[in-house]
């Protein structure tokens, strides 16, 4: 596992310091995350729910939920219940404005919790989602173990994560933006100068592709399938229990 990446030059833990980190730019983190990715995220998002979708599940857990983005799309997939959990209170807080306006509070409940000490009992859901959350954890292994203690024997986890593409050109432009472009814009307008160069230091740091794979393996998830997104920026994993 490569060396730890924290969002602040700073004492605590990179737990502390990325709920820190989020608090910090909750108010303004949709509109810089779509802006950033040229919104090209919400076509991700959509290729999640149709997988989810395809399974017909009843219980959904949506693992470091944010703002709610995907625990709102994963309506479309006409579950019982979806709990979205995230360890930011302001983030929860914007999701669950979100929630309430599109008359959702029902279906969607949002709570704070930590993703690797999730507070439910084992097999209680049959569809676990993470979107861009999973770099973020501070022990990743104790987080995807978590996540299949809860879910139920035959259920599947999605994971959307960034990843690096490989191929020229592309890889060198993605390069440039990330670590260029990214960071001003996300400096311009979050009040959190760091976040924006954490997140490209957290992907560099993050492993994806096949060994990504061999980790979800080692967490006890048989493979299921890996989609490459959009020349590789991103892919969504698949792990069955």
């Amino acid at each position: 596992m490569s060396k730890e990446v924290k969002p602040y030059e700073a004492e605590g833990s990179k737990k502390e310091q990325v709920a820190e980190m989020f608090d910090n730019i909750s108010e303004r983190y949709d509109l810089l995350n779509h802006v950033l990715s040229l919104s090209i995220d919400k076509g991700w998002r959509k290729k999640v729910v149709r997988m989810v979708e395809a399974k017909k599940p009843k219980m959904i857990l949506d693992v470091a939920t944010g703002t709610a983005d995907l625990a709102i799309a994963l309506e479309k997939a006409h579950p019982e219940k979806i709990t979205g959990i995230d360890i930011s209170n302001g983030m929860l807080d914007v999701g669950r404005q979100k929630v309430a306006k599109k008359g959702l509070s029902q279906i969607i409940s949002l709570e704070q919790a930590d993703s690797e000490n999730l507070p439910f009992p084992d097999a209680t859901f049959d569809a676990i989602t993470v979107a861009f959350g999973v770099r973020n954890f501070e022990n990743l292994k104790k987080g995807l173990s978590e996540m299949n203690r809860v879910l139920k024997p035959g259920g599947h986890l999605l994971v959307l994560e960034f990843s690096q593409p490989q191929k020229f050109p592309f890889k060198q432009l993605y390069n440039f933006y990330f670590k260029n472009i990214l960071p001003s814009v996300g400096k311009l307008i979050s009040k959190d100068p760091r976040a924006y160069t954490y997140l490209p230091e957290s992907v560099q740091a993050f492993p994806h592709g096949e060994a990504f794979m061999n980790i979800m393996k080692e967490c006890g998830y048989t493979a299921g399938e890996r989609i490459p997104l959009t020349f590789g920026i991103a892919s969504i994993y698949e792990g069955l229990k």
